[in-house]
């Protein structure tokens, strides 16, 4: 039986430049037994999904003992491992963010995406806020012996105007590297940039960043392929498979009901 050490070196070994892990996210047990069954490396979670399918919104509203006990079921469920996406860390403080990464480590996850973003709010943590969760999460994982792959995400992108000029944009980059190189030194093993699509800067971020890069793919994206060949190391599909299960399962009630 695979130890949940050796788990997470599994999940770290997968992000290599160039040859992408693709990662269908899932919200639950029965999806994340589905995408084990395609052949797929790792479970992720997505936290859209997630609270979308247990009836709440994104942002932590999802209560985060149902967060705990639905990650279980997932990791019951499944022999890979699971990364889980924990929004802001579920707490104001480092020391709530170690809190809640002892706690989905024990619930049996290998991996968690953590994102800048202060919840509720429309900005990010100051770098040297973030980087104080970041090495919180890190000094946790290491006090249960877990080589946690801890998934740094800034909202740069997402908070930009898709529109802006390419000056504007050359900017967000750059800022966008200067927190790479912070959140490796604080402890982070990888950096997940949604939102953005620019080629250039996906190619800049790949060549620059300490950590692997993790695109999240939409349809203002760039192929699997591309941001292959342009250094990617991890590729998420975010809430668009869960989106796709409920407009299927909206058209066959339509259709069932439209039979009778």
């Amino acid at each position: 039986m695979t130890t949940q050490i050796q788990q997470a070196q599994v999940l770290h070994d997968l992000h290599v430049k160039g040859n992408p892990l693709v990662l269908v996210n899932i919200w639950d047990a029965g999806s994340a037994a589905v995408i084990e069954r395609t052949g797929a490396q790792v479970i992720a979670t997505g936290s859209w999904s997630v609270a979308s399918a247990h009836g709440y919104e994104d942002g932590q509203a999802f209560p985060f003992t149902q967060v705990i006990d639905n990650l279980k079921q997932i990791t019951q469920k499944v022999q890979l491992p699971v990364t889980i996406d924990i929004e802001g860390g579920y707490g104001d403080t480092p020391e709530q963010v170690s809190q809640s990464v002892k706690m989905v480590i024990e619930a049996g996850a290998v991996g968690i995406n953590i994102e800048d973003q202060i919840i509720g709010e429309q900005r990010l943590y100051t770098i040297e806020d973030q980087c104080e969760r970041i090495v919180a999460a890190r000094q946790a994982a290491d006090q249960l012996g877990i080589p946690l792959f801890i998934n740094a995400r800034t909202d740069i992108f997402l908070q930009a105007d898709p529109l802006s000029s390419a000056s504007v944009q050359k900017e967000n980059t750059e800022q966008a590297l200067t927190r790479a190189i912070a959140y490796a030194h604080a402890g982070a093993n990888g950096f997940f940039v949604p939102g953005l699509s620019d080629p250039s800067s996906i190619q800049m971020l790949c060549t620059h960043s300490p950590l692997p890069i993790n695109i999240m793919l939409t349809t203002d994206t760039p192929s699997v392929s591309e941001c292959s060949a342009w250094g990617v190391s991890r590729i998420s599909y975010g809430p668009s498979p869960y989106q796709q299960v409920m407009n299927t399962l909206e058209k066959v009630g339509q259709q069932a009901l439209a039979s009778r």
